[in-house]
């Protein structure tokens, strides 16, 4: 038995292995799982499986029992493979014939993912070699050293390669699962599901802003009353000047702020909020490319076209076929 209904939804199996940790494991099901189309019907089917089903040890002081077997594996859509803390000792990366045999039953052309140091087992089974790859910033000299195929971006809270996908540490898993219900059903259906989960959307910026650093002084207010205010403002020219005396404070100490805070700076975050706003109206309107334009402080649609290829390497009709054209 794979532990799948087969009713047609997407099947996402979840490999559970010794020492799995709870809170990757259990984010895929809590994503997914909330997943709805128009109808409210579920989008998708998880299914957690093991290597040999029963009692299995987690990192924490609890364990879990699972019943579904590696033959869920070859019934699923898309695998998911959470960190273990068996990843952080001295002969993490090299793979057991037992996991090699389970993952040889992934068929061709089906997405695989992996939370956290879970891509040593997608580096480990040669599924990373000459990709770019997302992992913990703690393991990357260790992934690096021992995957010299691999190219390890430690500047991305995740990474999609030819439906090879990889996460940076475990709340990265978060928007993991986020980038695929959004690249499966659009943004609308992702929104839904991160506002269920209380979890934004889209975090922006990279591992860079989760590094070592200096933390700021907690006396010092922060860029939340700026950003709420331009995005009420995103159809308006913003300039970084307004953004600083919503703040009350000089441009320069806003910019390291905002610096410190996101993680980008402002005129960054700005385009991002804009291309946002730009996508969800594509998606959910019928509004001409103009109008959207100009609503979302592009100005013309050749503007916008501009920034939507650099921010998604796609136009705006695109776009709109791409993301509408699945509900119609």
């Amino acid at each position: 038995m794979t532990g799948f209904v087969g009713d047609g939804r997407h099947r996402v199996a979840v490999l559970a292995r010794d020492g799995v940790l709870p809170f990757e494991l259990s984010i895929v099901h809590r994503l997914f799982g909330q997943a709805c189309g128009p109808d409210g019907a579920a989008l998708y089917e998880v299914v957690t499986c093991t290597l040999v089903p029963g009692e299995i040890r987690t990192d924490a002081d609890f364990t879990i029992t699972v019943t579904c077997g590696p033959e869920a594996l070859a019934e699923a859509d898309t695998v998911v493979v959470p960190g273990s803390d068996v990843d952080y000792e001295p002969h993490a990366g090299y793979l057991e014939p037992s996991l090699a045999d389970g993952l040889a039953r992934i068929r061709p052309g089906k997405r695989i993912a992996s939370i956290c140091t879970g891509s040593f087992v997608l580096a480990a089974a040669g599924l990373l070699d000459g990709r770019r790859a997302a992992t913990h910033w703690r393991s990357s000299a260790q992934a690096r050293e021992r995957f010299p195929d691999v190219t390890f971006d430690l500047d991305v809270l995740y990474a999609d390669d030819g439906g090879v996908l990889t996460s940076a540490g475990a709340a990265a898993g978060i928007d993991l699962c986020l980038h695929m219900i959004r690249t499966d059903h659009g943004a609308a259906v992702a929104n839904d599901v991160a506002r269920g989960t209380v979890v934004p959307p889209h975090r922006e910026g990279g591992q860079a802003q989760y590094l070592n650093r200096p933390v700021p002084d907690p006396r010092i207010s922060s860029t939340g009353r700026a950003r709420e205010w331009a995005l009420a403002n995103l159809h308006q020219p913003v300039t970084l000047r307004e953004l600083a005396a919503q703040e009350s404070t000089s441009t320069r100490t806003f910019t390291r702020r905002f610096r410190d805070e996101i993680g980008t700076s402002p005129g960054r975050w700005l385009t991002q909020q804009r291309v946002e706003r730009a996508c969800a109206l594509l998606e959910s309107t019928d509004l001409p490319i103009d109008e959207i334009a100009a609503s979302t402080g592009f100005g013309t649609a050749g503007s916008m076209r501009l920034h939507l290829q650099a921010e998604l390497g796609i136009s705006p009709s695109a776009y709109r076929t791409t993301f509408r054209g699945r509900d119609r």
